[in-house]
């Protein structure tokens, strides 16, 4: 087998300049880009751009319209990097039983692309970035809530809770619900009343969320030892908690509706309304196919219920 030294080292009719070139210039070029795709793989940007969503809605809620261009990108950029530096954390704590999911096996550290102590500091710096951004670009108390987020992920859920009890995702949702806080803080320097409010939104979203995943991925979370709803109490009774938890979150997704109005609450509703014919229907179905399109409204609703907030807080002003 040629290798790239012997290929320098050939005369020149025996190699193409394009091929030296190719060795030379393109393969550490294309090595660079695949290492940052994997970096950012590490801080699950697809979790970062639904929990921005929530975030910057809120601020555009607590403002009683569009704050300032700067606030906002200050605010998403330290939103994204505490979010990216605790997933990037929980990459590198599941390392292990990522390794034996069909869904993770391919991530950049159980397949030897990242070694976890590079994984641990990218997502150390990320947070302590996070920190700075807030503190030196917007308050105090949303660079502390941002902080208490990402550690609440790390610690009570991916370290404490995930691997031992079904209820990790009941109380170690609460990670995901503290971007709303953040955007109400950036704006206000506060926290009010309707803060908490979209925080329990969110907090009561995720448990059905997740158990929706958890229906597709049963055999998975088994050979990992992750006790998920589904694989300890089973596909009827989860189902079951799934429409619980969607009727107190379609109650607590009423609440804004006191501050922003008939418009609001009418979005609210339908949204909620579809979202609990879908887990009916789910249920009634007991289909791979059925928990994937429950699963996948979950995420469509969660975005668009602080869309119709953020547009209905403008239109009023």
């Amino acid at each position: 087998m040629q290798t790239s030294a012997d290929i320098v080292m050939s005369p020149p009719d025996a190699v193409s300049a394009a091929a030296v070139a190719d060795v030379v210039v393109r393969t550490p070029a294309m090595q660079f880009r695949a290492t940052a795709r994997d970096y950012i793989s590490l801080a699950k940007p697809r979790i970062i751009v639904l929990l921005l969503i929530t975030e910057l809605a809120t601020m555009i809620i607590a403002a009683r319209g569009i704050p300032s261009p700067a606030l906002l990108f200050w605010a998403a950029l330290g939103g994204a990097l505490a979010s990216g530096g605790s997933g990037a954390i929980n990459c590198w704590y599941d390392r292990d039983i990522d390794r034996v999911m069909a869904r993770t096996c391919s991530r950049p550290l159980p397949s030897g692309r990242i070694l976890p102590w590079q994984a641990l500091s990218f997502g150390v710096s990320l947070i302590a970035a996070s920190v700075l951004v807030f503190v030196i670009a917007v308050n105090a108390l949303a660079a502390a809530l941002a902080l208490a987020g990402g550690l609440f992920y790390v610690f009570i859920y991916t370290m404490l809770l995930k691997r031992r009890t079904p209820l990790n995702i009941v109380i170690g949702g609460a990670a995901g619900a503290f971007p709303p806080l953040v955007g109400w803080a950036a704006v206000t320097g506060t926290v009010g009343w309707p803060a908490f409010v979209l925080f329990a939104v969110v907090f009561l979203w995720t448990p059905p969320h997740f158990w929706s995943l958890a229906l597709l991925l049963r055999r998975d979370y088994r050979n990992a030892s992750v006790p998920m709803l589904p694989g300890i109490i089973g596909t009827a009774r989860t189902h079951r908690r799934i429409l619980l938890y969607l009727l107190a979150l379609i109650t607590a997704s009423l609440l804004p509706g006191l501050m922003l109005g008939v418009g609001y609450t009418i979005g609210a509703a339908v949204l909620g309304g579809c979202y609990l014919a879908l887990a009916l229907w789910a249920r009634i179905k007991g289909s791979s196919h059925a928990a994937a399109v429950l699963f996948h409204y979950s995420l469509a609703y969660l975005a668009l219920i602080f869309v119709v907030g953020a547009v209905t807080a403008v239109v009023l002003g």
